[in-house]
């Protein structure tokens, strides 16, 4: 009867494995290592070689920061005012979330870009632009068109450039714990 512990390879499929290093007939004595040196020894250990290549290359000395202004790049969305003048209907709101909801642009690493609205192309369509960075070419063609752009600066309580009303109140707030006197310890 044929069973699975039963099954065997035909004869002469698989060769024996060669066991050197055991007896004079083949591969005995040296067992293919040849004679002395550290290539012959047990326990061998060579150095790689790419450590060797990497110990010869010069290396650079300093910090090596991330450039801010490539970083900054990165960030912003270019988006033109042609394609505004297709996807949009006249008296819309043009804001980066809505841009990002009719999919003309999309999140970097998983925060929302700072968009910027660059003038290539004819606007005929009065638009509301929100939070977007305007080119100069770009800002002279929707006022031409009779749309209005309005810049919404970033909330008190968050970091970045100070709102309005704080700049006109002569910076930012205080808190209570900055205007108390320091406390004397003792020494």
């Amino acid at each position: 009867m044929l069973t699975l512990h039963s099954l065997t390879s035909a004869s002469g499929s698989r060769p024996s494995k060669k066991r050197i290093g055991r007896g004079l007939s083949s591969k005995g004595t040296y067992a293919g290592r040849g004679v002395k040196g550290q290539k012959a020894r047990a326990g061998k250990k060579l150095k790689p070689l790419i450590r060797e290549i990497i110990k010869k290359y010069p290396k650079l000395r300093g910090y090596r920061f991330k450039s801010k202004v490539k970083s900054q790049k990165s960030k912003v969305t270019v988006i033109n005012l042609d394609i505004l003048e297709k996807k949009f209907n006249s008296g819309e709101k043009v804001t980066p979330q809505i841009l990002l909801e009719k999919k003309l642009i999309r999140k970097i690493k998983g925060r929302m870009p700072q968009v910027k609205i660059l003038g290539k192309g004819e606007i005929k369509k009065a638009l509301m632009i929100e939070s977007c960075q305007l080119s100069k070419s770009a800002k002279e063609k929707i006022e031409k068109a009779g749309g209005a752009i309005k810049w919404q600066p970033k909330s008190e309580g968050g970091r970045g450039n100070p709102s309005v009303a704080e700049w006109q109140r002569g910076g930012r707030r205080r808190s209570d714990s900055l205007l108390r006197p320091p406390r004397l310890g003792k020494y």
